[in-house]
């Protein structure tokens, strides 16, 4: 008795010590966190999501890269939600990456007062980000996922640090793979990611040196033709043009992304990267073949990078009324 007795607990001590070394997002984030806590919090999202969306598909693809622009910045806290103050003049938004091309801050908005008038201080800013870019997903792209729950908000939002995560458009292969391994994401999930290019629009800054003095040969020639037409020389430019991620199926998040990388006809450097080197040129080929397959692996990538760095204890708190500020 007394051996079955020192047996149990030997594995209750090793099963508490095991939950003590998950990572706090493993241990504490979970689907349905808010079943109990706020019954209605997903769908109220959800609903405020689809109605924005349904009007302006571009604020769709907004809310997905304001996820991942998010998670990479001090992880999934809601800190790129913060809005200038005395006290802090320069917070995410308005670093160069997010500012002024980040898009879908009214539908956030919009999403907490309508959980505040439900649960009062319950729901997260960060959380509400993370569902409503897996609302915009099925929307965009009938990409239906659960995702874990009960990340809280940070403190902290600096607009230096937006420029030091997120890896800009112009990295090779070799430096996306190593902005993304920091944050715990593998090269099969940066490729994942990328798809998210299929949908919204870019800044014509953003790939207009692959355009002048010369088009590149990393570019379809006859694409950088057209470009050059809706992009004017930098150099010479009053404003900074705007033009589809997708010229193809724009509004639809899909594998057309990955045949653009093949044929040429993606803006990005970092796009074509995406050829340069076997396995990652192997995983987009898969993708226009199998767009099942890429819809899991993007889930999965999803689902995945909501797990960096949360905040599920000090110093996070649960923002209110609003997202824009701290308590």
């Amino acid at each position: 008795m007394e051996s079955k007795i020192s047996i149990l607990i030997t594995c209750l001590i090793f099963a508490t010590a095991f939950h003590l070394l998950l990572p706090a997002s493993e241990a504490s984030l979970k689907v349905g966190y808010y079943k109990s806590k706020c019954k209605r919090a997903e769908s109220i999202v959800k609903s405020t999501v689809g109605t924005y969306v349904k009007k302006n598909p571009g604020l769709g693809a907004g809310l997905i890269r304001m996820y991942f622009h998010d998670c990479f910045v001090r992880g999934c806290d809601a800190s790129v939600l913060l809005d200038p103050t005395q006290a802090n003049p320069q917070p995410e938004k308005l670093a160069i990456p997010n500012f002024p091309s980040l898009r879908g801050f009214e539908v956030i908005d919009a999403a907490k007062a309508e959980v505040e008038k439900e649960c009062k201080g319950v729901v997260s800013c960060a959380d509400i980000i993370a569902l409503a870019a897996r609302d915009a997903s099925y929307i965009l792209g009938n990409i239906s996922y659960k995702i874990p729950t009960g990340r809280l908000d940070g403190r902290v939002s600096n607009s230096a640090e937006a420029l030091q995560n997120l890896p800009p458009s112009f990295f090779n292969l070799t430096q996306l793979e190593a902005s993304f391994a920091t944050k715990g994401l593998s090269t099969s999930d940066m490729v994942a990611l990328s798809g998210a290019h299929s949908i919204g629009r870019s800044h014509c800054s953003s790939f207009t040196s692959r355009l002048y003095p010369t088009i590149d040969s990393t570019m379809n020639q006859t694409f950088g033709a057209s470009l050059i037409k809706l992009c004017p020389d930098p150099n010479n430019a009053i404003n900074d043009g705007v033009v589809p991620q997708d010229f193809v199926t724009q509004d639809k998040l899909d594998v057309q992304y990955y045949k653009n990388v093949e044929s040429l006809t993606a803006l990005f450097f970092s796009d074509w990267s995406l050829l340069t080197s076997t396995e990652t040129r192997k995983q987009v080929d898969t993708y226009t073949k199998e767009p099942e397959t890429f819809k899991q692996d993007f889930i999965n990538a999803m689902v995945k990078m909501g797990n960096i760095e949360v905040l599920t204890g000090p110093p996070g708190e649960v923002r209110g009324p609003t997202c824009r500020f701290v308590n």
